[in-house]
């Protein structure tokens, strides 16, 4: 049965546990529909989230860092491939059996070493004997009697064969005198005297044809000359054809070769190639150990990543390359900004204060149970999202279904989210710069770059105490990131409202979305807790009045 193509659910860059929590349950939904499903992050967890799923056993989803296929992920040709030693006439015998043109040459650790071609071969079979003769004189006597399905009569260590060839299989024995067999490899017919006086001529090995045994005096013959004997399988003509394919492929295999590595995207791999003209290429892992080849047809027919987008749908927070991608499906709870495909999508948005609040509709809607585990993570995910129900994104919808997922993993909503944010504001041990990165979104309004980064903390006002330390943190983050306008907001479930930093060349900007009152600085900001409803619209007025929005 062939397996199915995978389809990756994944949120936004720098997860927060809506989008994570979502992935992951879609993911479930769409495996029970019998899809091969698999939940994805875009970057590095945050606290809260990695404390839900430990909470509630769940693995950290899979890092998804583009959406274009590498190779490891489209279909190669397998990895056929042969040892140095391997002769040439086993070479086209695999060659022929796998109806391959081609065929890697590794070692016993499928190291790749080279690769050798039928055209390789061909030359071998076509061309003159003589390029022949060097590799001849370094082949193996027992690869020689295995080409020809010889019998090895006598083999001597000692053996001098210079790679030349003679075929002296009906010849008068007084006309062999005319003959110069010194340290040649000599084919020759069923006459002891005529093998016994090519011995005394000094001929490098004998290989005799239409013989069914060999005469003592001549084997011990041989031994004084130190001239191997083998018996051929075959008649003069396929004796000598099949004797130039004797050697081993290590003496024509090309060794500097254009290779691929299976963690190499795809399309890379497709602009490498209009470079050479090789109708082939080896594939090898990190460890250089061949896994497959590739060629232009490959890359030409493989698919494309197939991708579900929850908890966003704006192409700039989505995963590197998301455009190369094929989205099938989006569901999302913020706004639709610059979203367009090549062909029709689901595309499910609706206002309310979590994209997990959705998801577990969309179970409600199927008539399917929630695990009770799934459930206490898709809770944690909408509690954080609408901040405890204090943000004013929040929704009736939001609170029924939070009400009917606590039931299912048996919680209290109370007593549940009291713990989670207990345990997850504490910030002690992260660097504002770390705070900065959390949980992060860029957005480009009227050619303005805007960041947003919002930290949950137990108290906001606290923060003030570290305002040059925060600004430092923040104007290096603008800096390095070319940021126009870098907003950090500290906000406080339990004070409910947040504290507003900027940095860049626009920063002042932020200061007229959030005005202090006379005498403070970085004021306490009540009720302001949602980047989506409250920080985002003030900031995106500012910025279309001054930018000609």
């Amino acid at each position: 049965m062939k397996k199915k193509d995978p389809i990756y659910i994944t949120g936004h860059r720098h997860p927060d546990t809506d989008s994570i929590a979502s992935s992951i349950a879609y993911a479930f939904f769409k495996r029970s529909m019998g899809l091969h499903a698999v939940p994805c992050r875009l970057g590095a967890l945050n606290d809260e989230t990695r404390y839900l799923l430990s909470r509630f056993d769940f693995p950290e989803p899979v890092l998804l860092q583009d959406a274009r296929m590498k190779l490891s992920e489209i279909e190669m040709d397998s990895p056929v491939s042969i040892t140095p030693d391997t002769t040439i006439y086993e070479t086209l015998q695999i060659m022929q059996e796998d109806n391959r043109a081609y065929c890697g040459v590794v070692d016993e650790k499928q190291h790749l070493l080279g690769m050798v071609t039928k055209s390789d071969l061909a030359v071998v079979g076509l061309n003159d004997t003589a390029m022949s003769i060097d590799i001849l004189a370094h082949t193996p006597a027992e690869n020689i009697r295995k080409t020809i399905n010889g019998t090895m009569v006598y083999d001597d260590e000692e053996a001098c064969i210079n790679g030349k060839v003679s075929i002296i299989a009906m010849t008068y024995l007084e006309r062999l005198e005319n003959f110069n067999v010194k340290d040649r490899i000599v084919i020759v017919g069923a006459n002891t005297q005529a093998q016994l006086k090519l011995l005394e001529l000094g001929a490098g090995m004998l290989i005799v044809v239409w013989s069914d045994e060999i005469a003592e005096e001549v084997i011990r013959t041989a031994r004084e000359h130190h001239c191997p004997i083998i018996r051929s399988g075959h008649g003069s003509m396929n004796t000598s054809r099949y004797l130039y394919f004797a050697p081993s492929v290590e003496r024509i295999m090309k060794k500097k070769l254009v290779a691929f590595h299976s963690n190499e995207l795809a399309e890379d791999v497709g602009n490498k190639m209009l470079k050479s003209r090789y109708r082939v290429y080896p594939v090898v892992d990190q460890e250089e150990r061949l896994v497959g080849y590739i060629s232009r047809y490959h890359i030409m027919d493989a698919k494309k990543r197939k991708l579900i987008l929850v908890d966003h749908n704006e192409f700039s927070q989505s995963v590197n390359a998301v455009e190369k991608g094929k989205v099938l499906e989006v569901i999302d709870h913020h706004r639709i900004n610059d979203f367009t495909t090549s062909q029709p999508v689901s595309f499910r948005n609706e206002i309310v204060g979590s994209t997990a609040t959705i998801i577990a509709t969309i179970f409600r809607e199927n008539r399917m149970l929630i695990p009770a585990n799934l459930a206490g993570l898709l809770l944690g995910a909408v509690l954080s999202d609408t901040m405890n129900f204090h943000s004013p994104t929040t929704t009736d919808q939001d609170r029924a279904t939070a009400n009917i997922l606590a039931a299912i993993a048996d919680l209290d909503v109370e007593d549940f989210a009291e713990e989670l944010f207990t345990i997850t504001s504490n910030q002690d041990k992260s660097s504002y710069s770390d705070m900065i990165n959390q949980d992060r979104k860029i957005y480009d309004i009227q050619s303005c770059k805007l960041s947003i980064s919002q930290v949950i903390v137990p108290s906001a006002k606290e923060t003030r105490s570290d305002l040059v330390e925060i600004a430092g943190a923040l104007e290096r983050f603008a800096k390095k990131k070319q940021i126009d306008l870098a907003v950090l907001v500290f906000t406080s479930i339990l004070e409910n409202g947040s504290v507003v930093y900027a940095a860049g060349n626009r920063a002042s900007w932020a200061m007229e979305a959030f005005p202090d009152m006379e005498g403070e600085e970085h004021m306490f900001q009540e009720n302001l807790l949602s980047r989506k409803q409250q920080i985002l619209p003030a900031l995106t007025s500012v910025i279309n009045d001054y930018m000609g929005g």
